[in-house]
């Protein structure tokens, strides 16, 4: 059965497996989420996670942990790969590779918009021009951020897309 709640603190060594998997970590030739943490640029996602305005949501099947989705705001000094202004939260989430397309990360997905909807009155993320999530994110409601595209640290493109709740 398949399973959505709220990250809270006792999540963050699972959030730094995720973003393991979600900036395709070894693509760069990294083995391990631990590898992240001295890498500030990426780090940031989740390094400190809990502080105010830190939201995210974590799920999986039979108890067991296989995705997370989460979001965090960054300052202009520290702009993040999706950064839009500081008060646009971006997102970021990662899926177990044996539980992509199983809907797991729509179900995340649609629970974390849910939730800030609440708070914020947009949302961006980062992601490659070719990963096939990005169907995903424009079914959501999320559009490309017009002259975003940039060289990601795998040396392919990525671009922001930004979802406005209002």
């Amino acid at each position: 059965m398949v399973f959505v709640r709220p990250a809270d603190l006792s999540d963050e060594k699972f959030l730094w497996a995720m973003l393991f998997e979600a900036s395709h970590a070894r693509d760069r030739g990294l083995t391990s989420p631990e590898q992240l943490m001295d890498q500030s640029n990426v780090a940031r996602y989740v390094q400190g996670w809990g502080v105010a305005g830190d939201l995210g949501m974590v799920g999986g099947t039979d108890g067991v942990l296989l995705g997370a989705a989460w979001l965090r705001r960054f300052a202009a000094e520290n702009a993040a790969f999706g950064y839009v202004d500081d008060d646009t939260p971006e997102l970021a989430i990662g899926v177990a590779p044996e539980s992509r397309g199983t809907g797991l990360g729509t179900k995340l997905m649609t629970a974390l918009l849910d939730a800030a909807r609440e708070q914020y009155d947009a949302v961006s993320l980062s992601v490659r021009l070719e990963n096939p999530a990005r169907r995903l994110y424009e079914r959501l409601g999320f559009v490309d951020v017009p002259g975003s595209g940039q060289t990601n640290p795998a040396g392919t493109t990525s671009i922001t897309m930004l979802l406005r709740f209002r």
